[in-house]
């Protein structure tokens, strides 16, 4: 099974593709999708369609898994990245109906074992699960790493997860 992973974002939109065989993980491909600021909205959710429509077309994952939206404070920054989350969500479901998505704490619990982990703990179990010598970065790539294992650790039970 491939799993594509997404970190949503406007600026950058992390991405992590690994292959999930039984207990076995092999990491694909992982990176990010970036807009300029200065570019109008609209240019740049554009542009963010077209990088994760052409991330399914290369890699055709089975399933994708995006990480939930945790915004607490500055609510203009979550609308355009909600913005963001929902175009790279057309773009995935006009190839396949097989989304799904997990909280930060969910994540943190599936990759590091610990609810509460820092983005470094996190961080470097990515990199250990996944045979890497070096920790992916930008850290939105890493983050996306982590809810594609999420999302291979919660195989079995990945329907309470599906977006609906």
């Amino acid at each position: 099974m491939v799993i594509l992973g997404i970190d949503p974002g406007l600026a950058t939109l992390g991405y992590g593709v690994i292959e999930c065989d039984g207990d076995r993980r092999r990491l694909i491909q992982f990176g990010a999708l970036t807009t300029p600021p200065r570019e109008p909205m609209p240019q740049r959710l554009r542009a963010i369609f077209q990088g994760v429509t052409q991330l399914m077309e290369i890699y055709h994952p089975d399933d994708v898994a995006f990480e939930e939206l945790f915004f607490s404070k500055n609510i203009t920054t979550g609308m355009a990245v909600s913005m963001a989350r929902g175009v790279a969500m057309v773009a995935v479901v006009e190839r396949t109906p097989n989304l799904y998505e997990y909280t930060p704490m969910q994540i943190k619990q599936a990759v590091t074992g610990y609810g509460g982990a820092d983005k470094h703990q996190v961080q470097q179990m990515v990199r250990l699960l996944l045979g890497m010598q070096e920790i992916a970065r930008p850290d939105d790539a890493a983050d996306a790493l982590a809810v594609a294992l999420t999302h291979a650790n919660s195989a079995r039970a990945k329907r309470m997860f599906a977006i609906r």
